[in-house]
């Protein structure tokens, strides 16, 4: 998948303050993200379509793909980039039917190896697993063990990884076979959301 590049994958925090959720995407960005989720759980529908129409937008500023979380209608009602999706967000036959054959389509698969093989072989750009760490994102979520990255590289997608990911615990997962770095709390309740964003590139650089 060309339009996938590895490094760091910036997803968005539930913040319905529009204003400062495009400034601080915009750090992000500019430090070097190349990937960028819209995730919004507080966000009713209106809202939704109108931090996701200007994040697009600015993705488009810096050349990185803008996926939806969890609403392929929204995906496919704004143009995006493409989507991810979950266990409980349907079918992913159904939303490469719904976004196109170019759409990138990313498939959650926690801890679960099998469903990583399903998703590769069924056509998803690409894998995420976690959570890797606590995270204050998803508390409860269970573990997923690093050792599932190296095996996940054996399908040819890339591989992401979720869940309490900071700039001190990146390393360990890149160099365990991640590709791609989701991070939402690390990025976005920085003091200084550009650099931080620099250092999780830095890391591909050196892997």
């Amino acid at each position: 998948m060309t339009r996938l590049r590895r490094g760091l994958y910036a997803i968005t925090p539930d913040w319905t303050d529009t204003a400062r959720l495009l400034a601080t995407t915009e750090s992000i960005l500019a430090g070097g993200a190349v990937l960028l989720q819209y995730r919004n759980k507080l966000a009713d529908s209106a809202l939704a379509l109108a931090q996701a129409t200007a994040l697009l937008a600015l993705c488009q500023r810096y050349t990185v793909p803008l996926l939806i979380n969890d609403d392929v209608a929204l995906a496919a009602a704004i143009g995006a980039d493409g989507a991810h999706i979950g266990r409980d967000d349907g079918e992913l036959a159904a939303a490469r039917a719904r976004l196109g054959a170019t759409a990138i389509i990313g498939v959650s698969c926690y801890a679960d190896l099998d469903r990583a093989r399903d998703a590769a072989e069924g056509g998803a750009d690409y894998v995420a697993f976690g959570a890797m760490f606590a995270s204050p994102t998803k508390p409860h979520a269970p573990p997923a063990p690093m050792s599932l990255l190296g095996a996940a590289r054996a399908f040819g997608k890339p591989v992401a990884c979720i869940g309490g990911i900071t700039a001190k615990n990146a390393g360990a997962l890149v160099a365990a076979g991640a590709d791609l770095l989701a991070v939402i709390s690390d990025l976005y309740e920085s003091a200084a959301p550009r650099e931080r964003a620099a250092a999780y590139t830095a890391l591909f650089a050196s892997h």
